[in-house]
């Protein structure tokens, strides 16, 4: 599905060459999803260095707007470790190989998985991480950030009768955990280590492991209850 394709580029860390094809991206957005436009707009309207720092301000900084998909279900449990095998291991069926530059959990590489498979399987895919879509929508809206829109799009596409709004509640009481305090208390805690312990892990898991511990963690999701929080 080439929205979700789309959705996927726009989450990514941005590259300087879509703004080369901004326009075909306006005109298959505006084709699929209209409502999108405005986002599209924005997102093109700041140059690219600006969107760059913008986008590591809101995915980089702190967990709760994680774009790993798993860190809002397992966190750093062992259940998360066979949550990433069995994720590699559909996307192996599926023919798609991976390299150590990102984790299987990755949103825009999930995405990107979901845009190659029929119709019926992205939409249920969708919906299996619909909870945690609608969980970032609802924390980049209260933020500021116009970037929710994508997570509503998803969610539209999934069929899904989740949206952003649906935890704005749940997550106006939360402690946010990218100020600047919050993240000073992550970095006085953390623990040297001198031997990495997987040498294919890439940077941004590094980073992951080391900034992310338990004082600043936000709610987590307990999909197995079916709920959103």
């Amino acid at each position: 599905m080439a929205l979700i394709k789309i959705i996927g580029l726009l989450l990514e860390y941005p590259d300087e060459s879509l703004w080369q094809h901004q326009q075909e991206l306006r005109d298959l957005v505006s084709a699929q999803d209209p409502a999108l436009l405005p986002f599209v707009d924005s997102y093109f309207a700041m140059p690219p260095l600006d969107r760059q720092a913008d986008w590591c301000a809101l995915f980089e900084r702190g967990r709760a707007t994680s774009l790993l998909l798993f860190e809002h279900v397992h966190a750093e449990s062992r259940d998360r470790g066979q949550a990433m095998v069995d994720l590699m291991a559909q996307y192996a069926r599926a023919g798609l190989e991976l390299n150590c530059r990102e984790l299987p959990d990755y949103l825009p590489l999930y995405l990107e998985y979901l845009s190659m498979q029929p119709e019926a399987e992205a939409q249920q895919g969708l919906l299996d991480v619909a909870p945690i879509l609608a969980l970032l929508g609802a924390r980049l809206n209260e933020r500021g950030s116009d970037f929710g829109a994508l997570f509503d799009a998803l969610l539209r596409v999934a069929n899904s009768p989740l949206r952003s709004a649906s935890v704005a509640a749940q997550v106006a009481s939360e402690t946010r955990d990218d100020t600047p305090a919050a993240m000073d208390a992550v970095w006085e805690e953390e623990q040297v280590k001198f031997i990495d312990s997987n040498a294919c892990d890439s940077s941004a898991q590094r980073q992951h492991q080391r900034r992310f511990r338990d004082d600043t963690a936000p709610q987590y999701l307990d999909l197995s209850a079916g709920g959103t929080a």
